[in-house]
């Protein structure tokens, strides 16, 4: 009964168009006040604890560093590299924004990020080139939802404060998954660039590639910064974010000086403003899964499965039901703070491993960035392309598709996103 008051309150207050960080801080407390005994000083505690975790300062770093390559010519350094590796095959230059889109995924954890980035640089060179704006829109949008997979991830970071889980071992989950479903966008791109003969570039000489390679090598460099100071145990994840921020304004600022130290302020002024909104919404998400722990509704949906004979197979068939549904109209970090605290103790009593299922959760986010009514992915393609959400909801579905069969192979194929982080003994 408390569950449908308290998922009743915070519906209300969401369809008013409040934001969804307000909608939970006020849902917690109107139910706190109103239904529960609960202390208040109980409360103010588990708030302080609640959000006093070391993971959580890796949040506003990567959103820096990310930033400060989307504001410098990180991204078209990467776009010349990644033409110059496939434009020659079908659908050339769509294959080059997928591979693009993998590579700045893998600096900038952000999916708006990657598709404005890439986007507006990669659509109007298809166009002009002779691709259909609907192919490229389409490439784009979905191939754009690889920066919440490929590490480092600033979803994965939340799920990891929401749960408990090790960030570098989701991180290194995300390595094989985020590689898998770039070969997946990139193979319904090539296919249909080859079904409708869509134009191909001329091939890149051995000598453009190198230099197109040297010129994005010292953005591609953060990747072995991250990844490989997290592998080798040299630093943490949180401290791995911090050398990123460092390492992404030296490379702007003072490498390819595509930014002047006047700039600084300003792009660190929208950091800011990225993270307090962020570390709002944890918050209040905070209180939220406290609200949930204290009225044993986790516990309760775990007994109610477990007694009625649903297995893991049910089980994670419902959640992907539940969270593609949440994706229509919420983002990514409220979908994983909000449903985490409760689906993760039933998959736990499941028998579910926690850092599969944190790859599950981030793949749905992907699919859900990506289809209408309001995928993130879509609003910020519309922006770029000028088409509307219709038109977009069209062009990308070939995509879409491969995305959903993708999300049942990781769903029901642990190994997958297991596999390479028990390899390096971190599970």
């Amino acid at each position: 009964m408390n569950a449908l008051v308290i998922f009743g309150l915070l519906a209300i207050l969401m369809l008013t168009g409040m934001p969804i960080s307000i909608s939970l801080g006020l849902t917690v407390l109107t139910f706190l006040f109103t239904m529960t005994q609960v202390p208040l000083e109980s409360v103010a505690l588990k708030l302080f604890t609640g959000i006093e975790k070391f993971e959580i300062m890796a949040i506003p770093f990567f959103i820096l560093a990310g930033n400060f390559l989307t504001h410098g010519g990180v991204a078209k350094r990467m776009i010349n590299f990644a033409t110059s590796m496939v434009g020659h095959w079908y659908g050339g230059l769509g294959l080059a924004g997928v591979l693009a889109c993998a590579l700045f995924a893998a600096v900038s954890g952000s999916s708006p990020a990657t598709v404005v980035a890439i986007g507006s640089i990669l659509l109007p060179a298809m166009v002009k080139a002779g691709f259909p704006n609907k192919f490229g829109a389409g490439v784009i949008s979905t191939s754009g939802a690889l920066g919440i997979l490929i590490p480092p991830s600033i979803v994965m970071v939340m799920y990891s404060v929401a749960t408990n889980t090790s960030v570098g071992a989701l991180f290194m989950a995300g390595v094989i998954p985020g590689l898998a479903l770039a070969a997946t966008l990139g193979g319904v791109t090539w296919y249909r660039a080859k079904k409708f003969n869509y134009p191909r570039q001329p091939k890149a000489s051995w000598n453009e590639r190198w230099d197109s390679f040297r010129k994005s090598v010292w953005g591609l460099l953060l990747i072995v910064v991250v990844m490989g100071g997290i592998y080798s145990g040299i630093f943490t994840p949180t401290e791995a974010a911090a050398m990123s921020a460092v390492y992404a304004f030296v490379v702007a600022v003072f490498i390819y000086k595509d930014m002047g130290l006047k700039d600084v302020p300003k792009v660190l002024l929208n950091s800011a403003n990225m993270s307090a909104m962020l570390l709002y919404i944890i918050t209040n998400a905070v209180l939220f899964s406290f609200i949930m722990t204290n009225e044993n509704i986790p516990q309760a949906l775990a007994d109610w499965m477990l007694g009625n004979g649903l297995g893991v197979i049910t089980f994670l068939l419902a959640v992907n039901v539940i969270l593609l549904l949440a994706g229509n109209f919420m983002e990514p970090s409220s979908i994983v703070l909000i449903f985490a605290p409760i689906l993760f103790p039933v998959a736990m009593a499941l028998g579910i491993h926690p850092v599969h299922f944190g790859i599950i959760m981030v793949v749905n986010m992907e699919v859900g960035m990506c289809h209408p009514p309001v995928g993130l992915n879509l609003y910020v393609a519309s922006g770029i392309t000028k088409m509307g959400i219709t038109e977009l909801t069209v062009a990308v579905w070939p995509w879409l598709l491969s995305m959903l069969a993708f999300l049942a192979v990781v769903t029901y194929v642990p190994e997958l996103s297991l596999w390479f982080p028990r390899m390096l003994g971190m599970l």
